[in-house]
């Protein structure tokens, strides 16, 4: 498996941020890019992403640490789903076990992945 790499790049222009946010200017901004997006939902630009997986990552890798965040996801939502009272409580155990299916998925496709290498004979 190819071991994941994190890189940090930094701008070395940054924006010039004001001391003070002027939350009238932020809310106009946000209802107008919303209010564009609903007048054309066919717009070719897609919304920018602020996270990314290198594309260079491989398939198990990948599903290995979506597979292990997913653990973590249910373990949190349990701790905090213990702590709440009915109905918000139900209504994280319902999340916590849509987490647990999705981390059977994950671990299935990673056995099947494995599986089908090992059925792979060398050339």
């Amino acid at each position: 498996m190819k071991k994941p790499s994190l890189t940090l790049i930094k701008n070395p222009n940054p924006p010039a941020v004001p001391d003070t946010l002027d939350l009238t200017q932020i809310s106009e901004e946000i209802q107008r890019r919303v209010s564009a997006r609903q007048s054309n939902p066919n717009r070719s630009e897609p919304p920018p992403n602020i996270f990314v997986v290198n594309p260079d990552i491989d398939t198990p890798t990948l599903l290995a640490h979506a597979c292990h965040n997913l653990a973590l996801l249910t373990a949190m939502s349990a701790t905090l789903a213990a702590q709440l009272e009915r109905p918000n409580r139900s209504v994280l155990f319902a999340i916590q076990r849509l987490t647990v299916l999705a981390e059977l998925l994950v671990n299935q496709a990673l056995k099947n992945i494995r599986s089908s290498k090992s059925r792979i004979e060398p050339v």
